[in-house]
């Protein structure tokens, strides 16, 4: 039987997670949203393990890059690669420096999204923006 991935989506933009949530299921991945990181721990007690993040970088209240390191911390994320999700494709570097393992600018390119992210799966670094 083959395993289904998991992905959390953390973006407070929902046009932006429901886009990538349906191009997540096309790859037969069980996508979950949520907008605020207040809803994290809540949502991760619900599906235990997360194979995937793609983490925004701005949020009201919250910043992507800061709060990488304490998602890291828990172990139900802990081997998730986390993938920077925004549309400051300027903030790179700044992503790569707070740990995380891919980069994808908004909006997402459809027509390379699979590969992206099967290459993300398969433990290759993915820095691609629009």
């Amino acid at each position: 039987m083959e395993m289904s991935y998991q992905a959390l989506i953390i973006d407070d933009n929902p046009n932006n997670s429901d886009a990538l949530a349906q191009l997540l299921r096309r790859e037969g991945v069980v996508a979950v949203a949520v907008h605020s990181p207040r809803e994290i721990s809540t949502v991760l007690d619900d599906i235990g393990r997360v194979d995937v993040v793609f983490l925004d970088l701005e949020f009201p209240n919250y910043n992507g890059l800061s709060l990488i390191g304490e998602l890291q911390a828990d172990e139900r994320m802990s081997n998730a690669p986390f993938v920077a999700y925004t549309v400051h494709t300027s903030e790179q570097n700044a992503a790569r420096e707070a740990g995380f393992h891919s980069f994808l600018g908004k909006p997402l390119d459809v027509s390379r999204f699979s590969d992206q992210f099967r290459r993300i799966l398969n433990g290759e670094p993915v820095w691609e923006a629009v």
